[in-house]
């Protein structure tokens, strides 16, 4: 057996997101198939390529060379055809992506008017390494990805990136009916018995931020339910768990948002995009329409609108 591009994309998506089964999901395969996949790998190149950590996969010094060359490989292949077309739509289309935040109901409107005879294709994506991914291959031309704090998504050229918000809060939400519900901000320590729905974007690292966060206050998180964003609010108003939300998030009925005290979990906001796609004109007129979506919606939540207005330095510089 000989390598091909598949199995390149597949020993990137598992230094990626350290863990075989989130790398399998990405690839889409099953976790027997990539750990099969990987064991021809290595029996190819002649040795291992990661070895298993408490905190995940981690590259052997072998491992480390393949990925590196892996990479280089991959960013000339996705170049190769990038400027003969405009993305996986039509021509004229600007496939873009974004986490899940609230400025999505006016990214298209927003950046419709910015980029004007373009028509906007957009993906909501929980996580920016699913979104970076994406960007890599070519399925789309930018993306708007969110990056915890201490974290970071692996981007390469052609991908280039421009930050829209250096660093904004992480708050949480809950059951109205909650005893905490009417402070204004809430101790992540007072959060210790509580049952918790996984953060999006896990691999992304908000889950690994969470735990630390958690530890750093005294206590290991109960971390019960995975669920999308969507399907995780019953829970949440039933009383049955709390979860970590974009700030600008209002509250869902029968549920509150609210900061936590002392800002134990921070993000920051990227503009990402192909240069191969997007010309510098093309791309300061993105970042403005992106802009403008995001602060169109600070104000749903008044407690970050207070927040928002309190840091100017924050804010995107247009």
């Amino acid at each position: 057996m000989d390598l091909d591009i598949s199995h390149l994309r597949m020993v990137c998506a598992m230094a990626e997101t350290g863990s075989i089964t989130q790398a399998a999901a990405r690839m889409g395969m099953s976790q027997p198939a990539m750990s099969n996949q990987l064991r021809r790998v290595e029996e190819i190149v002649g040795g291992q390529l990661f070895v298993r950590s408490r905190t995940g996969l981690e590259p052997t010094a072998l491992g480390g060379q393949v990925i590196s060359r892996a990479r280089t490989v991959l960013s000339e292949l996705d170049t190769l055809f990038g400027d003969l077309h405009g993305g996986d739509g039509p021509a004229g289309t600007l496939g873009l992506g974004c986490v899940h935040l609230a400025c999505v109901a006016s990214i298209v409107a927003r950046v419709s008017e910015a980029l004007p005879g373009r028509k906007v294709s957009l993906r909501i994506e929980p996580s920016s390494i699913l979104l970076g991914d994406a960007l890599a291959r070519g399925h789309l031309d930018a993306a708007l990805i969110g990056v915890m704090e201490g974290f970071d998504v692996p981007l390469s050229a052609p991908v280039v990136t421009r930050t829209l918000v250096p660093r904004y809060p992480i708050y949480v939400t809950l059951t109205a009916a909650h005893p905490l519900a009417g402070q204004d901000e809430i101790s992540l320590s007072d959060l210790r018995d509580e049952h918790w729905i996984g953060p999006p974007g896990a691999d992304d690292g908000s889950l690994a931020s969470l735990r630390a966060s958690c530890r750093k206050a005294g206590f290991e998180p109960t971390v019960q339910y995975e669920a999308p964003s969507g399907a995780a609010i019953p829970l949440v108003a039933a009383g049955q768990a709390i979860r970590l939300v974009d700030p600008s998030w209002p509250p869902n009925p029968g549920t509150v948002v609210r900061p936590l005290a002392g800002e134990p979990q921070v993000a920051k906001l990227l503009v990402a995009w192909r240069r191969d796609r997007l010309s510098p004109e093309s791309a300061t007129a993105l970042y403005r329409g992106l802009a403008a979506a995001f602060v169109e919606h600070v104000g749903n939540n008044p407690s970050f609108g207070d927040w928002w207005r309190s840091h100017p330095e924050v804010h995107p510089i247009v």
